[in-house]
């Protein structure tokens, strides 16, 4: 029945060419009105599926918090006091630019030292506070003694005072910075830290508001001669998220037109024609735009892994292209006039076309079972774009090359084809008649040494857990990496805590007392974060027995500095800290918004949020990442209740899980639907089933060869490369069979000769798409590009040496007997 179609499909195409070349424009404008607003989505919380509790709760969390990024600005100088000051006019500027680009903004801990540091001495025990108090009493009875001359013993040293340390409270907004800004201890840089409740998807609103943000930096480094020498730089994830946008913006266009070109190249050299090269790539072109069409329609975006299809799906796709016009070129030679060899060639090539597209499409769409939305969307893209290329190239090839010839007959037509044109497959050709035996030995040994080289490599824990390997590399960000250097020295692993929302004030300091209990269980070395912080923390309890004591010791200590008994020296490190008379009790409520901001909410609720701070490793090492995570993704608080975190943290974790879960069940459901597919084409002829299925055993072998000793660690970018090897790689095989069936089974090297030549073209165009992703700035991308591209070269060598020296062997061995 799909014979008869295909029969009827070519005549119709012959009769009246420009009927489906027209209706093939009219789709492709439609499908291109759809790709041209396709967007491109960044975030890792875009890798999972949106039903995923840590993304649940993450846009939870984003709807109660104001503060979505951070831009840093750091300022670098040699005087302290004038980076004070532009640091005190940069934030200014950047709170004038109002809480819709700027929620908040300071370089500074000076309004919430100035509240905290006097009641430092309600954060002690009312134990260790007298017992201070009973120390200044001490001393204060020691001094009157010697000045009345009443002490018994003139030797005896003198009780010490209260030191500074003594007095105060491990809030880290008075020990951490001393001076009250956020500077570097030798005073040569001080940062601004500004946070914009901006998403980070949100690319127009980004780019507007950090060009404001920007212009009022500049604004301010102009209001002052004194300024003119302070350099001034931008950390943060907001200036990193943006750039970064741009650069996987850069590398797509970079790696698909290089992709495109490489292929392109390759047909040239092949076909030596240039109504071959027109007819590649109009119709790739039509089957992108078609592909991408379908993409905005279905999904609506392209990821970080998703984005770089355009060259792959270019390199694939053609090949059905390159097999209807290898065997068209090679009707015409033999002196069939252009419909007849239109007519052959597609009758001869549509089913190894269909195979391989299917096959192709299979292998792509065993990424569909993850719950890993990147390689979900990944695998039904390309998935769609084998089949797609799959109709495009069955629409538009046949009439292309009918109204070409109308246009511009073909002068070569008739003749035999030239040395060198479509000749790739004549040194296999010439190899294949080479120690078939040996060939095949050497095969069956690749086998061998594979299936134990991927058994080692499976034992050995092949994941990544480098998180630098998934990094994009800015060539232009230097300045950018290095503020970033300069900015943590100075900010520490806080500027990057986990915020996770609770729903009271009194829950969150449950919430926060758990975890350090669980901080404190772990071992060390273990330690799964750094510090838990709750607004909580910084409202001490008691304050009513608390203050009496407190007052009557500052009160004793201002009158000890008032008669000489504490010296200037001491007291200007004390003065802060001492007890004012006036000191009364205070509430969450009470405490100033600079302290306050991180706990707050987007509606003002304050004390519901609870910073937690990840370990310095955190950021490089995914064990740790995951470890941080577990430690507070689900806690359990005494009254039963769950409080559930999210965060990068969490999405990073539960990604990791979904590949470590799911590449072993790709891998074989891929395996299982390229071995159907080889079952449904050779059902009836078993032994080129068993030639194929050893050539495909061949193929992985060498990707399992060099898995292990290229030592190659497997992410959740470039996992993707082994299902989609297997799929594709098996095409390569199925069409030498073919035509060697086709042959009536008498020539080997005939049939590598003929569609041989086809099939390594086909490989070549593959190969070449994964090539260009190497020269990506994403190592993940670029490690992608080169396992594929490494699975491409293998399974192409299983096909066009492996697989002649079987039909070789047992040719010999037909012949003998």
């Amino acid at each position: 029945m799909i014979a008869r179609m295909i029969a009827w499909l070519v005549s119709a195409q012959v009769r009246r060419p420009l009927v489906p070349l027209v209706l093939a424009a009219l789709v492709t404008a439609f499908f291109a009105l759809h790709a041209a607003r396709l967007t491109l989505r960044t975030q890792y919380d875009a890798f999972l599926p949106k039903n995923a509790p840590s993304v649940i709760e993450l846009r939870r969390l984003e709807a109660r918090t104001s503060s979505s990024q951070t831009l840093l600005v750091l300022l670098e100088g040699s005087d302290r006091e004038a980076l004070h000051r532009m640091g005190d006019a940069v934030t200014a500027e950047l709170r004038a630019l109002g809480p819709a680009i700027v929620s908040s903004a300071e370089d500074g801990t000076q309004h919430a030292r100035a509240f905290v540091a006097p009641r430092s001495a309600l954060f002690l025990s009312t134990s260790e506070l007298e017992r201070i108090k009973r120390q200044v009493d001490e001393r204060w009875d020691y001094e009157v003694q010697k000045a009345d001359g009443l002490l018994l013993d003139e030797g005896v040293p003198p009780p010490p005072l209260p030191t500074p340390e003594s007095l105060r409270h491990e809030t880290n907004l008075v020990d951490r910075f001393p001076s009250g800004y956020f500077e570097s201890s030798d005073g040569a840089a001080l940062v601004v830290a500004a946070h914009s409740p901006i998403p980070g998807g949100d690319l127009p609103r980004v780019e507007r508001a950090l060009a404001a943000m920007h212009a009022a930096v500049d604004r301010v480094a102009r209001a002052a001669p004194e300024r003119a020498s302070i350099r001034v730089s931008y950390a943060g994830d907001m200036p990193t998220a943006f750039a970064q946008y741009h650069v996987v913006l850069a590398d797509l266009l970079d790696v698909g037109v290089a992709g495109v070109a490489l292929v392109l190249a390759v047909v040239v050299l092949y076909f030596l024609r240039a109504r071959a090269v027109l007819v590649m790539g109009a119709t790739i072109l039509v089957g992108l735009v078609w592909t991408f069409g379908l993409t905005q329609i279905v999904i609506g975006h392209l990821n970080a892994a998703s984005a770089f299809l355009v060259s792959i799906v270019a390199g694939n796709g053609i090949n059905v292209g390159i097999l209807y016009q290898s065997r068209f070129f090679e009707e015409r030679a033999r002196g069939a006039d252009a419909p007849e060899a239109i007519r052959r060639a597609v009758i001869a090539t549509w089913q190894p076309t269909v195979i391989a597209a299917l096959a192709a499409a299979a292998s792509y769409g065993s990424l569909l079972i993850t719950d890993f939305r990147a390689f979900h969307d990944f695998g039904l893209i390309a998935a769609v774009g084998m089949l797609t290329c799959w109709v495009v190239k069955t629409l538009m090839v046949p009439p292309l090359l009918v109204f070409i010839e109308r246009v511009m007959p073909d002068k070569r037509a008739g003749r035999p084809l030239r040395a060198f044109e479509m000749a790739y497959g004549k040194p296999f050709a010439w190899l294949s008649t080479r120690a078939p035996r040996l060939v095949l030995a050497a095969g069956a040994l690749v086998v061998v040494a594979g299936a134990i080289a991927g058994a080692r490599y499976t034992m050995r824990d092949p994941l990544d857990y480098d998180a630098r390997t998934l990094e994009t590399s800015d060539p232009n960000g230097a300045e950018l990496r290095r503020a970033w250097t300069v900015c943590n020295g100075i900010l520490g692993a806080s500027q990057g805590a986990i915020i996770v929302a609770t729903d009271s004030e009194a829950e969150a300091c449950t919430f926060a007392d758990t975890l350090r209990a669980r901080w404190r269980a772990a071992p060390d070395g273990k330690k799964p974060f750094a510090a838990v912080h709750a607004l909580g923390d910084l409202v001490p309890p008691d304050q009513q027995a608390k203050i009496p004591i407190a007052c009557e010791l500052g009160d004793r200590l201002r009158r000890a500095h008032e008669r000489g008994l504490v010296s200037d020296g001491d007291w200007k490190k004390l003065a802060e800290l001492v007890p004012p008379p006036n000191l009364a009790p205070f509430a969450v409520r009470d405490l100033p918004d600079d302290v306050a901001a991180p706990f707050t909410e987007r509606n003002g609720t304050r004390g519901t949020l609870v910073l937690i701070d990840a370990t310095p490793d955190t950021s490089s090492d995914l064990r740790s990442l995951v470890s941080f995570a577990d430690a507070y993704r689900t806690t359990r608080l005494p009254n039963g209740k769950v409080i559930r975190g999210s965060g990068n943290a969490v999405v990073f974790a539960d990604i990791l899980s979904s590949v470590t879960r799911d590449v072993p069940r790709v891998i074989l459901l891929s395996l299982a639907l390229t071995i159907a597919v080889v079952i449904v084409t050779f059902r009836k002829r078993p032994r080129d089933l068993f030639s194929v299925l050893f050539a495909l055993c061949a193929g992985i072998a060498g990707v399992a060869l060099y898995l292990y000793y290229g030592s190659i660690k497997i992410n959740f970018v470039n996992f993707a490369a082994l299902p989609v090897t297997l799929g594709i790689g098996v095409d390569y095989a199925v069409n030498v069979a073919q035509r060697y069936v086709e042959n009536g089974r008498r020539d080997v090297p005939a049939a590598l000769r003929t569609s041989g030549g086809a099939v390594v073209l086909c490989s070549l165009t593959t190969l070449l798409g994964y090539i260009a992703l190497v020269g990506s700035h994403n190592h993940a991308i670029r490690s992608l590009g080169a396992i594929a591209a490494v699975g491409e070269a293998c399974c192409l060598l299983a096909a066009v040496v492996v697989l002649p020296a079987v039909y070789g062997v047992l040719d010999r061995s037909r012949k003998r007997d």
